[in-house]
Formats: structure tokens, C-alpha cells, sequence
């Protein structure tokens, strides 16, 4: 399989994160700032390097105005594109893009929420959709819940099965120190939880935490002489499949079909080459979803793929050894700290969770109602 020419052309070689957990007294600006110096102090550079920003938040109508402002750099190149959770994949995309035709030399992506201490409920800032709103959703919560319902019809998947992603996501959270929710958590106690919109109960959503995350990127010729191991840029995917859940074709079938082909086709990869899977999992359903459409199991197959600790630590299977949404941080746009956790394990630094074999990492991100898929790969030295 013949790569893309951008493949290997550009890496990450710095990545911070500020406040995640709670923040009291932090404004999102400032936590997008912060995890922003940390970046660039990871990567042995100084402030004065950054010539390009890539940005995008639910409380900021001009992100890159606003953090080029706050930490006073003057852009050549910037990237506002926000399209949900996911925008943080297409923003190493368009980094990557700038980066290799000369536009730039060392790029800036950031995020920065205050979430939890600011409200502190798992409620999309989306605005309900005119065809939506009569039946009195909570957004986002009652779409991704339609979409599990259907799974368990058409598929018969159970809520046992859905329960044991979140059970594995908190073994992968007992492991590192920087998660938010720790300490035991089993089957009986996701399924006992509180119901938010049936099928789903507390234990099946995300976390709500404040957090702000970046990661710095520069090309590859330069990656070499930095401070820490350059993680390589190998391939990106996107795609868009409604705005509306009343508008998506199939709840069952995202159009991670479609970004994970493309992601997979560019870096020259296939679902065997994978050692890493960070998956956005805002509800216990997206990752079932995901495993699926991004051809690592048939469709339909996805709960019985996880049950009874496949993705949980020793399993067939690593997925979200931070303990992701579910357990380590959520703070409203999740995209960036999927790349930070593949960036920590692709440097072999992820401590008591370090996976012994760690090249290549895929990193998903989900935005909007299951509308907006992004997968980007990632890899080693060892994968140039």
C-alpha cells in the first residue's frame, strides 16, 4: 500500500496539559494558555518559535485571535476550523499541510475548557435543532442514546457489554495517576447508576472536568535536534455526516468508515499495524461504534468484542490506556487529549500503563451528535 508524500514529513515534538480535573478560579483562556507554555517547554522551545496556531473551543467565537493575543505571538499561519471534538485530528492535518509547504515552522495546537467549574453539566453547547426540539432533548445526551438503542435492537447488544467499556476505561484509569475518577468500578456498578436517557446511565457518559490541552509541531528534519522522541504525523481522515441525529442516514454506521479508510490509506497502514487505539468516547457507545467502523471488528460484532475486559489492561486490545472520557479528563472537546495520551506512549512515558509494544497509535475524534469523524495515525522512529 502506497503512502501519502506527507507521511513522516512532520511530528510532534512537544505536548502540555493545564487544570484537568477542576480549575477553580481559571478561565478557559487561561488553561489553553498554560497547557500552551507547557507544550512548547516540553519540546525545548521558546515562545518567540511559534509562528503558527491551530485553535478551537466552545467558548471562543475566534480561538486563534485569542491565544495568539493572550501569550503574544503574531502568526504566520492560523487555523480556526472547529467542527466538535474532532477538530484537534484535522488540526494536525492542516499543521502538517502548513508546515510542509513552508508556511510556518513550528505549530501551535491548543484547547482550553473550564467546564466543570463553570457549570459543571454534560450538556452540548450545540443549539437544538429545529427538528429536534419539539420532542425536548437533552443535547447531547438523548442522540447518542438513540444511536445505542438501536445498536442493542438491530444488533443485540446489551448493556452488560456497554458496561465493560466503561469498567475497562477505569482499569486504564487506575493505572495513571492523572485521571480524574479512580478506584474500583464494575459491572453491577455502571448498570445500577443513575439513568440519563435510556439505555445510558451516569457510568455510560463522560466525565465533566475542566482542562486545557496542546501539542507543538515542527517538520521532521528539525523534530531530530529537539529535546524529546518526535512522534511522526503518519495520516489523516476526515469526513461529515449530518448536523441533525434526525438527519443521520443510520445510527448504527458513523462515517468513521469513511475517515478511517482515508486515514489508513495516506500513512500506509492497516488495522494490524495499530498497537494503540485512542478512541473518543464521550458515551460507552462510541467506542463500540468506532471498533467497528474503523475495521476492527464487523459491524454488529462490537459488543462482544469488548466483553469481559478485551480493551481493559491485558486484553487483546488497547484502547484508551489513559482511561479517556470515561474516567481520565473530559472537558467538553476531548479530540486534543487523545493525541496527547499517543504522544505519551508512542515516548514510551505513560509509567505503570505503558504498553511494552507502542509504534503506531490511532487517535479518533468524534464531533457534534456522531457527526464530524476525524482519524489520525500516528507512529515511532520506527515507522519512517
Amino acid at each position: 500500500m502506497a503512502a501519502h508524500p506527507l507521511r513522516g514529513r512532520t511530528a510532534i515534538v512537544g505536548i502540555g496539559s493545564a487544570g484537568c480535573g477542576e480549575a477553580h478560579g481559571r478561565s478557559a483562556t487561561e488553561l489553553m494558555a498554560e497547557a500552551s507554555l507547557a507544550a512548547i517547554a516540553d519540546a525545548g522551545l521558546k515562545l518567540s518559535d511559534i509562528d503558527g496556531i491551530c485553535a478551537a473551543t466552545s467558548t471562543h467565537a475566534f480561538p486563534t485571535l485569542t491565544v495568539a493575543e493572550y501569550l503574544g505571538i503574531k502568526p504566520h499561519f492560523f487555523d480556526g476550523t472547529n467542527v466538535g471534538g474532532s477538530s484537534f485530528e484535522m488540526h494536525v492535518l492542516q499543521a502538517a499541510l502548513a508546515l510542509d509547504a513552508g508556511l510556518c515552522n513550528a505549530v501551535l495546537i491548543c484547547y482550553g475548557s473550564n467546564q466543570r467549574t463553570a457549570g459543571g453539566k454534560l450538556v452540548s453547547m450545540s443549539e437544538p435543532q429545529w427538528h429536534e426540539s419539539a420532542y425536548e432533548p437533552r443535547h447531547p445526551i438523548t442522540g447518542y442514546a438513540l444511536a445505542t438503542s438501536r445498536h442493542m435492537h438491530e444488533f443485540g447488544t446489551t448493556r452488560e457489554q456497554l458496561a465493560d467499556i466503561a469498567v475497562a476505561a477505569r482499569a486504564w484509569a487506575n493505572l495513571n495517576p492523572a485521571a480524574f475518577a479512580r478506584g474500583p468500578l464494575t459491572r453491577a456498578d455502571v448498570l445500577a447508576a443513575r439513568m440519563v436517557s435510556d439505555p445510558l446511565t451516569t457510568r455510560d457518559c463522560c466525565l465533566v472536568t475542566d482542562g486545557g490541552g496542546a501539542c507543538v509541531m515542527v517538520r521532521a528534519d528539525r523534530a531530530r535536534d529537539l529535546a524529546k522522541k518526535p512522534v511522526y504525523f503518519l495520516g489523516t481522515g476526515g469526513a461529515h455526516s449530518h448536523r441533525s441525529i434526525t438527519q443521520m442516514a443510520d445510527l448504527t454506521t458513523t462515517v468513521a468508515v469513511e475517515s478511517g479508510q482515508r486515514a489508513f490509506a495516506m500513512a500506509g497502514l492497516k488495522q494490524s499495524d495499530v498497537d494503540l487505539l485512542m478512541l473518543y468516547d464521550a458515551f460507552t457507545i462510541t467506542t463500540l461504534l468506532f471498533l467497528e467502523d474503523l475495521g476492527f471488528c464487523p459491524k454488529g460484532e462490537g459488543g462482544r468484542f469488548v466483553a469481559d475486559g478485551a480493551i481493559a489492561p491485558g486484553g487483546k486490545l488497547a484502547v484508551n490506556t489513559s482511561g479517556g472520557g470515561l474516567s481520565c479528563v473530559h472537558p467538553g472537546m476531548y479530540g486534543m487529549f487523545l493525541i496527547i495520551e499517543a504522544v505519551t506512549q508512542l515516548r514510551g512515558a505513560a509509567g505503570e500503563r505503558q504498553l511494552k509494544q507502542c509504534d503506531v497509535a490511532l487517535c479518533h475524534g468524534n464531533g457534534g451528535t456522531l457527526s464530524s469523524q476525524v482519524t489520525a495515525l500516528f507512529g515511532s522512529a520506527a515507522t519512517l
